[in-house]
């Protein structure tokens, strides 16, 4: 028979082992985190009315994704409170000075703090006087020809964005000039219209680059202050029309897009230590949907909200489960050894 030396010591080693039960649970739901998204689309000035197709799209394709969308139009949910909660802000086809000051330096912080950036359609119209924004976006739009059929090349490397899509796309759409070549602050283009095919008849004032910029991405976007840690940006000029969301192509690149953005791992769904971005696993999410208001809410399909510890991580704590499990492997442990 084993003495009650050798059973304290099989009862410290399933201490040991319960205590780590709680760690190991919380590092799975880490890497089961649902990334959390705010749209943005208010305007100011042109509204595209494709906005509200716009926005159920992104919601229906969310789930697939692993993406829990919030949407407002209400600047006053630009807080730093609220906007850590986000793995990435996705503005719309937003026109106009959509933004107070307040609205804008909550954005520097957010951005500065590691937050993600998405820029879809028109979202190259606004804040245009804003030089933070027109880095982190890329350049700014000058034109649009008329809507008519085009083609669109895929260039540049190999991405999430694009890896889908025919090398010569043709779509419809609005074929944008920008005031700027999105590269002289970093980007690499993905997407390149096709000149030749379609009608252009100008005039063009600025030198946009070539081949000419249609979408493209920022590995560590330019808006970010010196001191501050770098997200990922990415924009796309497509998404003019009702029927282009609903197109599986166009969603698959712009999901794409959005998705390429989280690997920046510097928001919690994808790193603990984070300092913004959504800690909540699967486990917890819930599907809300209060209405947007003026009084600064969103309308929603985000997770609850789990508990965390002060720097936004699941507490490792033993729970009782955890504490539970101690018991009962503890009260084996005794009697295999007594019987021994």
């Amino acid at each position: 028979m084993r003495t009650l030396s050798h059973v304290a010591s099989s009862l410290a080693a399933a201490f040991v082992l319960a205590l780590n039960m709680p760690k190991a649970s919380a590092q799975s739901a880490q890497s089961n985190a649902v990334a959390r998204v705010l749209i943005y689309s208010a305007t100011r000035d042109f509204r595209h009315d494709s906005i509200p197709t716009a926005v159920d799209a992104l919601v229906a394709h969310g789930p697939a994704a692993n993406i829990a969308f919030d949407h407002t139009e209400d600047q006053a949910w630009f807080t730093d409170e609220r906007l850590q909660q986000y793995d990435a802000l996705l503005f719309l086809s937003n026109t106009g000075e959509v933004l107070d000051d307040a609205g804008k330096a909550a954005f520097q912080k957010y951005l500065d703090l590691g937050g993600n950036f998405v820029g879809i359609h028109s979202a190259s119209d606004c804040l245009r006087n804003t030089t933070f924004f027109q880095k982190e976006l890329g350049a700014a739009f000058d034109y649009h020809p008329e809507l008519q059929n085009a083609t669109v090349d895929v260039v540049g490397p190999s991405h999430p964005s694009t890896s889908m899509l025919p090398k010569a796309w043709s779509v419809r759409d609005e074929m944008y000039n920008f005031k700027s070549d999105p590269r002289s602050v970093g980007a690499v283009v993905v997407l390149s219209a096709d000149e030749s095919s379609y009608q252009d008849p100008g005039p063009r004032k600025f030198d946009q680059g070539s081949p000419h910029p249609t979408a493209w991405f920022q590995e560590h976007g330019a808006g970010v202050d010196s001191d501050g840690i770098a997200g990922r940006s990415f924009y796309t000029s497509l998404g003019h029309l009702n029927e282009t969301w609903h197109d599986d192509l166009f969603m698959a690149h712009v999901m794409g897009g959005i998705q390429w953005t989280f690997q920046a791992n510097t928001t919690r769904a994808f790193n603990p230590n984070a300092k913004v971005g959504n800690a909540t696993s699967v486990a917890d999410s819930n599907t809300s949907t209060a209405a947007a208001s003026g009084t600064g809410s969103a309308s929603s399909t985000a997770p609850s909200t789990s508990a965390t510890d002060s720097s936004g991580a699941s507490a490792s704590w033993p729970s009782t489960r955890a504490l539970a499990s101690f018991a009962g492997i503890a009260l084996a442990t005794a009697s295999i050894w007594l019987l021994l």
